[in-house]
């Protein structure tokens, strides 16, 4: 195992000698793993087939072309983000002027996932490079294809003490935190989550978790169906489900409940086929640990379409459930696989109730052409983020900020909120030297009190 407080100490040193806050340095940088990017982009669509086995045009759209995409907004609005912000000052402290002043909180440690091992590593270091601090990137073991690939880029893209990648497992992971940071930024499930948290608050260190949960999708009696069908669809079962976002499963008005299981029935067919399972673009499970997990949530429960699978590819059908109970194990965990359940409601308040009762989902997707219903569910449920009459795609607006609430994560970040997550805003007061009111200095009299409560 690396000796990870020698990497932290030359993450400081770095640090220390100001390179990685000077606003030249921070836009070549960026502009380098642009660069980079652009030459090896043969070599990382080739790392996520490995992987997941993930079509070029799903890893381009998913994983490519949305750090690109950050990239691009990152580079084109960094010199504005980094200015010092002037802010008014009051009646009470005349004659000044307030600044804030952005600046980086020094050496961050970036943990990210497998399932987009790519997007969920880079989105984060841009950020972080971008408000200037130094970074210790781990990405998962589960996707070695692409760590490795990263861990390349890394050396060719970045001073050793400006960025450091570390690949391994969970000793690996355990080591790290062991380590004192300035930031931590994790990506992953609420469980590892609280690991993470518990070790950050052993120094006060700051964190941003991005979770997930079971994020549900409601569909009304006003929705298109077979538009709305098709692009549930397409959200759930893209990665073979295994997406943070993914519509975890659907909450459809019982009027409608059985024709929207036929137009998705027939959604799966037309997108992937009548034989999933030899479609060659669809992905696969990550390994045999989360295949064996999925097949088992599958016990017992009334399949409609799908439910089978093969071993040796590691590749579940896309899978759709009808009559699943909330107390069923579909329904315990964040199902994060190619399976979605369908439950019907009869009224938009009691879906929302169902909702309410468990924990914070990171995204929710509702579809219905009702303006009424739109604000209703919009006012009373709370969630991360989400898409009204689509799934995923809010992620691919830089302006919208991503992250998760309660169980499902906390910060934020993508395009500014990204670098605010990665930037202690400080707040200074410059006061005149050449005006000094007496009113605050003792000895105090009524006079003084009078004015003060009128100013």
């Amino acid at each position: 195992m690396a000796d990870f407080s020698k990497i932290l100490k030359n993450q400081r040193r770095f640090f220390s000698t100001g390179q990685s806050k000077n606003l030249a340095f921070r836009l070549q940088c960026l502009k380098k793993l642009q660069h980079w990017i652009g030459c090896h982009e043969e070599d990382i669509l080739a790392a996520l087939k490995t992987d997941l086995n993930k079509a070029p045009f799903e890893a381009y759209a998913t994983e490519v072309g949305t750090v690109l995409d950050e990239l691009r907004f990152t580079l084109k609005h960094l010199q504005r983000w980094s200015r010092p912000q002037r802010v008014l000052s009051n009646l009470k402290n005349f004659p000044s002027l307030g600044r804030i002043y952005p600046e980086p909180y020094g050496v961050a440690l970036l943990i990210s996932p497998w399932n987009y091992p790519f997007m969920l590593t880079l989105t984060p270091l841009i950020a972080a490079v971008a408000a200037g601090n130094c970074a210790i990137v781990k990405p998962s073991a589960y996707s070695p294809a692409a760590s490795s690939l990263l861990a390349k880029m890394c050396t060719e893209v970045f001073d050793a003490g400006h960025v450091a990648l570390v690949q391994g497992g969970r000793k690996e992971n355990a080591a790290l935190l062991d380590e004192r940071y300035d930031m931590i930024f994790f990506t992953g499930s609420t469980a590892v989550g609280r690991s993470v948290m518990q070790a950050a608050s052993r120094y006060l260190t700051p964190v941003v978790l991005e979770l997930g949960g079971k994020s549900p999708c409601i569909v009304d009696e006003t929705a298109p169906l077979k538009q709305a069908a098709k692009r549930i669809v397409w959200g759930k079962f893209v990665n073979a489900g295994q997406t943070c976002v993914a519509p975890d499963y659907v909450l459809a008005h019982a009027s409608i409940q059985k024709k929207l299981l036929e137009e998705m029935s027939a959604a799966i067919q037309t997108l992937y086929g009548e034989k999933p399972l030899e479609n060659s673009d669809y992905p696969k499970i990550i390994n045999e640990k989360h295949f064996h997990r999925l097949l088992g949530l599958l016990k017992g429960e009334k399949i409609v379409l799908g439910g089978n699978s093969h071993l040796a590819s590691l590749k579940i059908e896309p899978t759709l459930l009808d009559s699943v109970s909330w107390d069923a194990p579909l329904m315990k965990e964040e199902i994060f696989g190619p399976l979605l359940p369908v439950l019907g409601y009869d009224s938009l308040e009691e879906a929302a109730q169902w909702i309410n009762a468990r924990p914070k989902p990171l995204a929710l997707y509702l579809f219905s052409a009702s303006k009424k219903n739109q604000s209703y569910v919009l006012r009373h449920v709370s969630f991360g983020g989400g898409c009204i009459n689509d799934t995923l795609v809010h992620l691919s607006i830089p302006r919208l900020p991503f992250g998760g609430v309660g169980d499902s994560g906390m910060g934020s970040y993508h395009g500014k909120a990204g670098f605010d997550a990665f930037t202690h805003h400080k707040s200074v007061l410059h006061k005149s030297r050449h005006m000094d009111i007496p009113l605050r200095y003792p000895p105090y009299t009524d006079f003084a009190l009078q004015l003060l409560k009128k100013v």
